[in-house]
């Protein structure tokens, strides 16, 4: 941490090989259209294949709908990879675009979802721009006295993180090594592999320091697979880094999710069913999160409460945008917006406080939706969660919004971990990379737990595939839980070695003779959690909203260190903040980029940072750590409570995110 903090950070554009050429994506500047020629570069017509779906929310997907690594026959979004060149710096491959000669056949792009379902196919292969379409539940009839209906929409979001994409591959000797920011070792490794169809053995994945990701650094994209190309034809390091541009146009964003939602629901408030409908902007091609997405929410959508019947159609559309990513939360934060929005609504149908009418809808015993998510007791944490945020004081000012949610976290398939002891020290390799969130911390709390060694003789390594066999990633608010269970079983597996070696354990003869172990848990189950939010804000006459307060209450299991809880909670929250009230990849009827900067995606600064108040509860989960999961939980609760709150200070239902100032304007005010 000290070390990034005085600048000596390593990151990709920091290293620097001898003989390197550097790399200049060119692309392409129609959403969609037909490429009648390419000449110059590296093209499709050398590079062929399409891309492998890894990481986060991988999906196979149809193969004739994959992504191609390099588009030769159209192109199906702006920023989307048509040809690469190089040169011996970056001026050098920057002016050697002009080399590549493509024409376009301009087509009419197909933008937003409403229009995805009614018109012509994107892809001739396909029978419409129907990519998911799936039922979950089971159909009902309910002759219930208050039955409410509304229609919302999360935009799509990019994922900014401060150090955008970078990758430098290395090809020596017959052998492929990757240096990348990323989540994930082991999943760049087996795209590539998958992509290039390379064995194993033939690449080597190197995790930089990484700052930042956001679930958008988990998977494999063109730039990458292009760049081990380049390297193994030219036998040359290649290194390439994204501009801030490039990241807008041509990253994964996440979010652009549509709800239709429908409850039924008796005079006393009781929700006795649901039905709904949710689509997500899956964007030009198949395999990932946009496959994955819509099941995932509609899974979720019966969020805390204890609803028997529900029948909810999930689906997925093509559109001429990049393909849909994992955003942080990458499905949960919708999924809450949608329920909570509802209960809200039917609150002020019945005119009952709205945690009122949450707790009588709770769940008092363990839970399985008809969605098929499985949840405990909600109520006590609901009843815990009012006192704690002070809602009963702060709901009677009428600008304070209430949410509480379910966290899902990512714990399936498990997770590995390596811990090799020499020399006196103790290093530690685990599945999921870090990227910001400082795994170090608990590393070596969990160490010195079960070790009884002192922080500083251990030291986690950064990802790399030649040093831990097998791994799966960090996201979905899974590593403190599964890495950190990986590392403890990895422990234990050496002081019973050191104890069957001398009949005793102490850190003494530890740290003094040498070992080396793996382990990897394979994990099947699920550790759902509770979290609630509560906002404050104020509105002024031109629509522009002041967020005054942000406070948090989620159930994060044991505490593995609450400086990092904290710490983790605030900036979560801060992009909830930035969700709801500006942050949005936008673009124009031709599908031209209109988020052209940082500052036009929409980014909250100091200025509009409120006071923020996070608690904590702390029912240990069945983990011998005791954890549960946290990444996500701000992004999920946090736009539903601001959404609220904005609502009752302006009088005005939200439906949408980012909640734009132009709906909130008031005339009269002025």
């Amino acid at each position: 941490m000290e070390s990034f903090a005085a600048g000596k950070g390593r990151f990709v554009d920091d290293i620097n090989l001898p003989d390197m050429v550097r790399m200049v994506i060119v692309r392409s500047p129609y959403a969609r259209a037909k490429i009648a020629k390419i000449e110059g570069g590296l093209n499709g017509k050398e590079l062929s294949g399409t891309m492998s779906s890894v990481g986060e929310g991988a999906t196979e997907g149809s193969q004739e709908l994959l992504q191609p690594i390099l588009s030769s026959g159209y192109v199906n979004y702006v920023g989307q990879p048509v040809a690469a060149v190089f040169g011996k710096n970056l001026y050098e491959a920057e002016d050697a675009v002009d080399t590549v000669e493509v024409e376009y056949e301009p087509l009419k792009p197909v933008m937003t979802i409403e229009d995805a379902l009614s018109a012509a196919p994107i892809h001739a292969v396909a029978k419409s721009n129907v990519a998911v379409d799936k039922w979950l539940g089971k159909e009902f009839d309910i002759d219930a006295p208050i039955v409410l209906e509304d229609s919302f929409f999360n935009r799509r979001v990019a994922t900014n993180p401060l150090e955008t994409r970078g990758v430098i591959a290395d090809y020596r000797d017959g052998r492929l090594t990757l240096h990348i920011s990323t989540q994930s070792v082991s999943s760049i490794k087996e795209g590539i592999c998958e992509a290039l169809h390379l064995q194993e053995d033939k690449v080597r994945v190197i995790q930089a320091d990484t700052g930042g990701a956001f679930g958008l650094k988990g998977g494999l994209y063109p730039e990458y697979v292009i760049a081990a190309y380049a390297s193994m034809k030219l036998k040359k390091p290649v290194k390439w880094i994204e501009t801030r541009r490039e990241h807008l146009s041509a990253s994964g964003p996440g979010r652009g999710a549509r709800g239709k939602m429908k409850i039924y629901a008796d005079r006393s408030g009781k929700v006795l069913g649901l039905k709904g409908e949710v689509v997500v902007d899956a964007g030009a091609y198949a395999g990932g999160m946009g496959e994955f997405a819509p099941g995932f929410i509609a899974y979720q959508l019966t969020g805390p409460y204890a609803i028997e019947k529900a029948h909810v159609r999930s689906m997925a559309v093509f559109t001429n945008k990049p393909p849909h990513g994992p955003y942080r939360g990458a499905g949960r934060p919708e999924a809450a917006f949608f329920m909570e929005r509802m209960m809200d609504m039917l609150a002020d149908e019945l005119k009952m406080d709205a945690a009122e009418l949450r707790i009588m809808n709770a769940t008092t015993e363990s839970f399985k939706s008809p969605l098929g998510m499985s949840i405990g007791a909600s109520r006590p944490f609901i009843e815990h969660a009012v006192k704690e945020l002070n809602y009963g004081a702060d709901s009677k000012s009428a600008r304070a919004g209430l949410s509480c949610f379910v966290l899902v976290p990512a714990t399936q398939p498990g997770e590995s971990a390596r811990i090799v002891v020499k020399g006196g020290k103790i290093l530690v390799w685990i599945g999921g990379n870090t990227h910001g969130q400082h795994h170090e911390v608990f590393v070596r709390k969990l160490l010195k737990e079960e070790l009884g060694v002192p922080g500083e003789v251990v030291e986690l390594q950064r990802g790399d595939t030649d040093m831990l066999k097998s791994g799966v990633g960090a996201w979905g608010s899974r590593s403190a839980m599964m890495a950190g269970l990986a590392v403890i079983l990895v422990a234990r597996k050496i002081r019973d070695q050191t104890e069957k070696e001398f009949g005793k354990y102490t850190p003494e003869l530890l740290l003094s003779n040498e070992y080396d172990e793996f382990h990897y848990e394979n994990y099947r189950s699920s550790i759902n959690s509770f979290g609630a939010n509560l906002a404050i804000v104020d509105i002024d006459g031109y629509g522009e909203v002041s967020v005054r307060e942000m406070r948090s209450y989620y159930d994060v299991g044991n505490a593995l260190n609450m400086d990092m809880v904290v710490g983790q909670t605030i900036g979560g929250m801060v992009q909830g903040i930035g969700q709801t009230l500006s942050e949005e990849i936008a673009y124009n009827e031709d599908g031209q980029l209109l988020t052209a900067s940082i500052s036009d995606a929409g980014l909250q600064t100091a200025r509009t940072i409120p006071k923020f108040v996070v608690k904590v509860a702390e029912e240990r989960s069945s983990l011998p750590h005791g954890a549960k999961g946290l990444g996500e939980s701000p992004t999920i609760g946090t736009p539903s409570a601001l959404a609220r709150a904005i609502e009752r200070v302006s009088g005005k239902r939200i439906r949408e995110t980012p909640v734009r100032p132009e709906l909130l304007y008031d005339k009269k005010q002025r």
